[in-house]
C-alpha cells in the first residue's frame, strides 16, 4: 500500500515550546507565590497528562483485543500520545517532592491523634506509595514499549506476527490496566480525603481518562486530516466513529458520577456524605453546576445528532471542548482539598495546563518526525481505510 509520510510543519514545534515555556514561567511564578496552592494545581495537571498517555495506551489494547479494523489508520496517533508515560516518571517528582504539601496522612501528628489514619497507615504512608507509583508507571512504561515497537516494526517487516504478539500482550495488560489506573486515582486523588472513601471511584477516573483520550485522538486526528497529513481514503465514517464513541464514553463518565452520588447520599453515612457536603457549599456549587453543564448537559446535546459525528470543524470543536471539561472535572476533585470554602482560580492556575498542552505538542513533534503518522505494515490497515457503516 503506497503511503508518503508528510512531515509536520516547523510551527508545530514553536507553538508546542511556546506553549512549554510560557507555561514553565507561570508555573515558576506559582510556586514561588504560594506553593502548597501551585501543588494542587500542579497535581490536577499531571492526573491530567496522565488521562491523555494512559488513556491512550487503553485505546491501543482495546483495537487489538476487540479486532477493531476503523481505528487502524489512526492508531498511531494513540501511540504518539502514548508517549506521554515515560515521561511522567520525571512529572511524578514534584508530586513525591510534595506530598506533605499535598496529603494529610503524611504528618505523623496528625495520624497519631487521628483513629481512622491509623487503621489506613499500612497502606497510606510514604514508602510504599512512592513504591505503588513506580510500580504502576514501570508497568505502563513496559507494555507501551513492546505495544509500540511490535506497531512501528511492523512498518518495514509487515509480519502479521506482530499483530498476533500484540493481541497476546492486549489481553495480559488490559486487567493491569484496570487495577493499576484504580491503584493511581485512589493514591493520588481519592487519598486527598482519607477519610472519604467510594468503590467505583478507579471506575469514574476511568471513564473520564477514556473520554480524554478519545477527545484527544479526535482532535489531533481532524487536524491531521484537515492538513492532508492522513490518507484520502479516510472518510466522515472514520470520524463518525470517533464522535460516537466519545459520546457513549461521556454518557459513561455520566453514569458512573450519578451512580456514586446516588448511593452515597442515598445511604446517607457520613464517612460519604462529607465531601459531597463540601462540593456543593459556597462557590463549589458554582463549579459542581458548571462540570453538570459543561461535561454532560452541552456534549449530550451537541454531539447527539449524526450531522456533528461527521462535520469535523464541529467534532474538532468538541473534542477541545471535553478535553477542558475533563480537566475541570480534575480540578473539581483535586482542589477542594486545598480550600473548602473557596474554589480559587486565578493567573496561577493558567500556567499548568498550558505547559501539559505544550508537553503534548512537542512530544507529538518530536514522535511524528521519526514514525510514519500511519501505520503502514498492519494487515488490518486496508480494512481500516475500506471502513464504511
Amino acid at each position: 500500500m503506497e503511503f508518503h509520510n508528510k512531515a509536520l510543519p516547523g510551527k508545530v514545534s514553536r507553538i508546542g515550546f511556546g506553549l512549554l515555556i510560557t507555561g514553565l514561567i507561570l508555573m515558576v511564578a506559582a510556586f514561588a507565590l504560594d506553593y502548597r496552592r501551585a501543588m494542587f494545581d500542579y497535581l490536577t495537571m499531571f492526573m491530567w497528562l496522565l488521562s491523555l498517555g494512559l488513556g491512550s495506551l487503553g485505546l491501543i489494547a482495546l483495537e487489538y483485543i476487540s479486532g477493531a479494523t476503523w481505528s487502524t489508520p489512526f492508531r498511531r496517533v494513540s501511540e504518539f500520545l502514548a508517549s506521554l508515560l515515560p515521561v511522567m516518571f520525571l512529572l511524578v517528582i514534584p508530586v513525591v517532592v510534595g506530598m506533605k504539601e499535598l496529603f494529610v496522612w503524611t504528618d505523623p501528628q496528625v495520624v497519631k491523634s487521628d483513629a481512622v489514619l491509623q487503621g489506613k497507615e499500612p497502606y497510606l504512608n510514604t514508602t510504599f506509595f512512592i513504591a505503588r507509583a513506580a510500580i504502576c508507571l514501570l508497568i505502563w512504561v513496559v507494555f507501551y514499549f513492546f505495544l509500540v515497537r511490535n506497531s512501528q516494526k511492523q512498518d518495514s517487516e509487515s509480519i502479521p506476527q506482530y499483530t498476533k504478539s500484540n493481541i497476546r500482550l492486549s489481553a495480559i495488560f488490559t486487567p493491569i490496566f484496570m487495577v493499576t489506573l484504580t491503584i493511581i486515582a485512589i493514591d493520588f486523588m481519592m487519598s486527598l480525603f482519607p477519610h472519604w472513601y467510594s468503590t467505583i471511584y478507579g471506575v469514574y477516573y476511568f471513564s473520564g481518562t477514556l473520554v480524554a483520550a478519545y477527545s484527544a485522538l479526535t482532535l489531533i486526528s481532524v487536524l491531521l486530516k484537515e492538513g492532508n497529513y492522513l490518507s484520502s481514503r479516510i472518510n466522515n465514517d472514520h470520524f463518525y466513529s470517533m464522535g460516537m464513541l466519545m459520546f457513549a464514553f461521556n454518557i459513561f463518565w455520566a453514569y458512573i458520577a450519578f451512580s456514586q452520588l446516588l448511593l452515597q447520599w442515598y445511604a446517607d453515612i457520613p464517612e460519604e456524605t462529607f465531601w459531597y457536603i463540601i462540593i456543593w457549599e459556597h462557590s463549589w456549587k458554582v463549579v459542581s453546576i458548571a462540570l453538570f453543564l459543561v461535561h454532560f448537559a452541552i456534549p449530550f446535546l451537541v454531539l447527539m445528532p449524526r450531522s456533528v459525528k461527521t462535520n469535523l470543524k464541529k467534532l474538532k470543536f468538541m473534542a477541545i471542548w471535553m478535553l477542558v471539561a475533563h480537566y475541570l472535572d480534575l480540578y473539581w476533585l483535586i482542589m477542594p482539598a486545598y480550600d473548602h470554602h473557596s474554589a480559587v482560580f486565578g493567573w496561577q492556575e493558567i500556567g499548568f495546563p498550558l505547559f501539559a498542552v505544550g508537553v503534548v505538542v512537542v512530544i507529538f513533534k518530536m514522535k511524528a518526525r521519526k514514525t510514519n503518522i500511519i501505520p503502514v505494515g498492519d494487515p488490518k490497515l486496508e480494512s481500516g481505510f475500506n471502513f464504511h457503516l
